[in-house]
């Protein structure tokens, strides 16, 4: 789970694992528990984003390992907003 300060994920759609645990995929962006918007600036309910407390934002990057697979894109706004670097335009081809 995320520590105090670290955002979560914020995902257009949804997957589960082996272990039907619910995941995100589709576009995703960081999200801190508590808000009702993105980093980016996007209204939670007015976007129709699942959020996903339990997904920390670096563990939605393909070099993560973690919980990429269904990933397709990840919001560059939020991305420069978190401080973390990424290839520019990423997404998944």
């Amino acid at each position: 789970m995320p520590t105090r300060g670290e955002p979560s994920v914020a995902a257009s759609r949804q997957w589960r694992d082996e272990n039907g645990v619910r995941m995100p995929a589709g576009e995703v962006h960081a999200w801190h528990p508590g808000a009702n918007q993105t980093m980016c600036g996007l209204a939670l309910s007015r976007s129709r984003l699942l959020r996903f407390l339990h997904v920390r934002w670096p563990d939605v990057f393909p070099d993560s390992g973690g919980a990429a697979e269904g990933v397709n894109e990840v919001c560059e706004k939020c991305v420069a907003a978190s401080g973390r670097r990424s290839p520019r335009g990423w997404s998944r081809p």
